[in-house]
């Protein structure tokens, strides 16, 4: 009893360090953007995201070398564990960090940068039936925020970030913010810093932005035409 217990001790050491070794930008990326990561033992066996791509990276090999069904059944099997389901054949980038991830969707054609955060419920899936590329490109720093649906065959330029519940079915340039459905593009290039920014949630909306300088304007109207009739109504002498 005593000898299988350390035999299964001494396998998961040696799997946490297989992980840590060979996923190591992956487990950086846990520390670095989830700060309920408390220790190493925590991140390697209880982060959903990083078992995901763990399947993956598997699957995404023998997908390449043309291996038929077993892909598909281990990303089925991931999804099963982890809630989370990423198509075999998706191409991803280093340092994925993909937060909490149940629902997460990564469809067939889909590629992603380095460095990328996705917050869980994020889809980035296709339209229509048709073959060939169909699912976005996303760019290296992009931070996509939680229910965010990004649709079709677009580009997510670098360091640009997407707000909560979004649906982005348009090209983003680099350095952008969209809210809103429709997805609404919104330039934020000037407050660009360094690193990755994962507050996903105080972003700018530009329609509530423009109805506010209406406001403004119809404000200043109001104020001006009240002048304009008390100054009609006082007596002429």
């Amino acid at each position: 009893m005593i000898d299988g217990v350390l035999w299964l001790i001494c396998l998961l050491v040696l799997t946490g360090a297989a992980i840590r070794f060979l996923f190591e930008a992956e487990v950086t990326a846990c520390f670095e953007r989830d700060p309920a990561a408390r220790n190493l033992v925590e991140v390697l066996f209880t982060s959903p995201g990083l078992h995901a791509l763990i399947f993956h990276r598997v699957a995404h090999a023998l997908d390449r070398w043309r291996i038929p069904v077993v892909p598909r059944l281990l990303m089925t099997l991931a999804r099963l564990l982890t809630g989370i389901e990423i198509h075999p054949s998706a191409t991803i980038g280093r340092a994925l960090f993909i937060d909490h991830g149940m629902g997460v969707v990564i469809g067939e054609t889909a590629v992603i940068g380095d460095h990328v955060t996705l917050f869980q419920g994020v889809t980035l899936g296709g339209t229509g039936k048709e073959r060939g590329k169909r699912h976005p490109t996303i760019g290296d720093h992009v931070v996509i925020g939680a229910g965010a649906k990004v649709l079709g065959h677009i580009t997510i330029g670098h360091h640009s970030f997407i707000g909560s519940n979004a649906v982005v079915i348009r090209s983003v340039p680099e350095d952008s913010t969209v809210v809103g459905v429709p997805g609404r593009l919104t330039k934020t290039k000037d407050r660009h810093v360094a690193g990755i920014n994962l507050d996903h949630t105080h972003l700018p909306d530009p329609i509530a932005e423009r109805l506010e300088s209406l406001q403004h304007e119809i404000d200043a109207l109001e104020a001006h035409l009240k002048e304009h009739r008390k100054s009609q109504s006082q007596p002429h002498h």
